[in-house]
């Protein structure tokens, strides 16, 4: 019997390194992926369909809303952006590990639906740390660094509803404790239960 793969829900802060880790920590995966999200807003210069967003129109996806085939969404600037269900189900069923990297609302929305999920939260060293981080981007302005700032604490506040935090102060030691905790979480009973009777039952 095929193991159903984890589904990991990855957060953290703007400005934290959640894609930095994140590209780093796929270079020595075989068993995972990221899930690709959808958006209602035109592809921007570069970006390719179904590698960095499933562009679709609006009427598509408040189809796909009303369908309950999205497992979260929102609406930023007036365009809509979520997590398609098929890709993820589909993939957790062959057994890949599928890694969403979410921000905090579609997280508690995911961690309704997927209680088993498993919830990672990355925290910067500091709060200063963090500004210096968003401010050597050198890319927005400081009205701009300061709304994130704000989003950042509120976002903080709820990293006890995660499963784990990881404090990226260090790229190479973030991506190691990630690798362990996925490790984990594989050999975790609750995600074996199956496999368990499978074997003990065929004793």
């Amino acid at each position: 019997m095929a193991e159903r793969g984890l589904l990991i829900v990855f957060s953290g802060p703007s400005g934290v390194g959640k894609g930095t880790v994140l590209k780093q920590f796929m270079q020595t995966q075989q068993n995972c992926t990221i899930s690709i999200s959808a958006t209602t807003r035109a592809p921007r210069p570069g970006e390719q369909e179904g590698v960095d967003y499933y562009f679709i129109d609006k009427e598509r996806f408040e189809r796909m809303i009303a369908g309950d085939a999205m497992l979260e969404y929102a609406c930023y600037g007036g365009n809509y952006y979520g997590t398609p269900r098929g890709p993820v189900e589909e993939q957790l069923r062959q057994g890949i590990n599928v890694i969403l990297e979410i921000e905090l609302v579609g997280a508690l929305k995911i961690k309704e639906q997927y209680p088993k999920g498993v919830f990672v939260f990355v925290m910067p060293p500091s709060i200063q740390e963090l500004r210096r981080r968003l401010t050597s981007r050198g890319t927005e302005k400081e009205e701009a660094i300061a709304l994130r700032m704000e989003a950042a604490r509120t976002e903080m506040e709820q990293a006890m509803l995660y499963d784990y935090i990881i404090v990226n102060e260090d790229v190479e030691d973030c991506c190691r404790k990630f690798e362990a905790i996925v490790v984990a979480e594989g050999c975790a009973v609750r995600h074996r239960k199956e496999f368990i009777r499978e074997v003990s039952q065929n004793a």
